[in-house]
């Protein structure tokens, strides 16, 4: 009889655990393009957030799990008055920032929103700083926050370059809690041991499944998903602090380890993947690359691979306000991904349903020439439900297999769509192709300005005139805001109430 024995001898860390850690802790950004961009990204950020706390199904989830507790050195979240410990307030930040769909977005075999492993940076770095203070130690500047925003971006896009993890049923929040744990434990102090430790529990953690963005269960938990992956990064990163031993082969143990059991199987037919194509690839080494090409979401809060094709709607909607009634076919060519993913048809139940539907994107766009968060809202649909179902199921989705590759291209990374319309009488509008969106790297000198206007009007949402303008120009002026101790700029982000 065959004696079956697993060796257990302890083995070195997984080597992409080694390498995020070893990027984490010495990786110094020596790109001016990286350090502006993620200065945009905070300001960005920060403003969604502002904007979120309009919305009382966001701000219900905010706060103390303990009414009217004050935490001493406690972390603040932007645009209230709560005082949070870290983990708590890293969930709070996450989830206003990513509420309305309307931060910073990375597009590749996976996707996400690498400004969601903000809430992590931000709680700990202020819940640090206001400790260091205390103590009669520097504080840390925003310098740090810039910094580790940089790395974050960077694990999440370079983890995501080639890695599918939507194709096995995972959401993408993996990524960021993988990211923030990392950048959580290296603002904590972390050695590298604590480091790889770290990074080996986010990998073992649950994994959230992508079933809260899909039809037919699309709803509100894929808005604060982000704040608890965000939170939860910070706790684990927490216990690694005070000295919990690692799990080395996290990612490649047989059986046991994060390949196997989470990342062997396609979604569709659940055939068993290669070894060889268990492991994730990586491409390329990390830097500073994700920071410099990351998209932003300036023109309107909607799911990214939409984008164009509400830009496009809106192109003709001077051409086509007057003759909504006559509309016979409406053509968008787009890519496989937005087929995926946000192309549905039916009852949209819910505010998170509507925004995550590319028909009922473009379809509003087009018919008011513009597409704002409180059109994804009940009320807005209820009143003009009949006109937008109407046009949505006069909507013939195709793939054009050039966008698809183009996607995907390295040196391009398009997210294209093209909208054509075909009236009853048989006339047509022309094509109109929008290759790249108003928040691409390829159209910065456009997108700045008004990614900077943006922030300015969010900033109005939720501060007096006087207070908008001083928190403007300090976000405004690199020099300025890098020296800025992280403690005093959260606080100036306070309210009383």
């Amino acid at each position: 009889m065959a004696n079956h024995v697993e060796s257990n001898q302890r083995p070195a860390y997984d080597t992409v655990i080694q390498q995020i850690a070893d990027y984490v802790l010495s990786y110094q950004p020596d790109s001016d393009e990286a350090w502006q961009t993620a200065r945009y990204c905070l300001m960005d950020s920060i403003g969604c957030g502002l904007l979120a706390l309009r919305f009382p199904e966001c701000s219900k989830h905010l706060g103390p799990l303990v009414a009217g507790t004050i935490v001493p050195d406690g972390a603040r979240v932007p645009g209230t008055a709560s005082q949070l410990d870290p983990v708590k307030a890293a969930w709070d930040i996450g989830c206003i920032i990513r509420w309305l769909d309307y931060n910073d977005t990375w597009l590749a075999a996976e996707w996400g929103h690498p400004s969601d492993n903000l809430g992590a940076i931000l709680a700990v770095a202020d819940h640090v700083s206001q400790r260091r203070q205390r103590q009669q130690q520097a504080p840390l500047t925003m310098k740090t926050v810039l910094h580790y925003m940089i790395i974050a971006h960077e694990i999440q896009g370079i983890l995501a370059l080639e890695n599918s993890f939507n194709r096995v049923g995972l959401d993408h929040v993996v990524l960021v809690k993988v990211a923030s744990t990392a950048v959580a434990a290296a603002l904590m102090g972390a050695n590298r041991e604590q480091l790889m430790s770290a990074i080996s529990h986010a990998w073992v953690d649950g994994q959230a499944l992508r079933t809260y963005r899909h039809a037919p269960n699309a709803g509100s938990r894929k808005s604060w998903a982000a704040g608890d992956a965000s939170s939860r990064a910070v706790r684990l990163a927490d216990i690694a602090m005070r000295g919990e031993m690692g799990i080395p082969s996290a990612l490649t143990a047989p059986q046991w380890g994060f390949y196997d059991v989470l990342f062997s199987k396609t979604n569709r037919d659940q055939q068993l993947k290669p070894p060889e194509q268990r492991q994730f690839k990586l491409t390329q080494p990390f830097a500073s690359y994700v920071m410099q090409n990351i998209l932003f979401k300036i023109a309107f809060p909607a799911e990214f691979h939409a984008q164009t094709a509400c830009e496009a709607a809106i192109s003709l909607h001077s051409q086509v306000k007057q003759r909504l009634q006559d509309i016979k076919q409406i053509t968008l060519t787009t890519h496989e991904s937005a087929i995926r993913i946000i192309s549905k048809e039916g009852q949209l139940a819910n505010p998170a349903d509507r925004d995550h539907c590319l028909q009922y994107m473009t379809v509003v766009a087009l018919i008011f020439g513009d597409l704002k968060a409180e059109y994804y809202e009940d009320e807005f649909h209820q009143q003009h439900a009949d006109l937008i179902d109407d046009l949505r199921a006069r909507i013939v989705i195709k793939e054009n297999s050039q966008y698809s590759q183009d996607y995907l291209d390295p040196d391009k990374r398009s997210i294209a769509n093209a909208l054509s319309i075909t009236f009853n009488d048989g006339s047509e509008t022309e094509t109109v192709a929008v290759e790249y969106p108003v928040g691409h790297r390829k159209r910065r000198q456009e997108g700045l300005p008004l990614l900077t206007q943006k922030f300015r009007r969010n900033l109005a949402t939720r501060f007096a005139t006087q207070q908008s303008q001083h928190l403007f120009e300090l976000c405004n002026d690199h020099e300025r805001l890098i020296a800025t101790p992280v403690d005093e700029f959260m606080g100036l982000f306070s309210t009383s109430s």
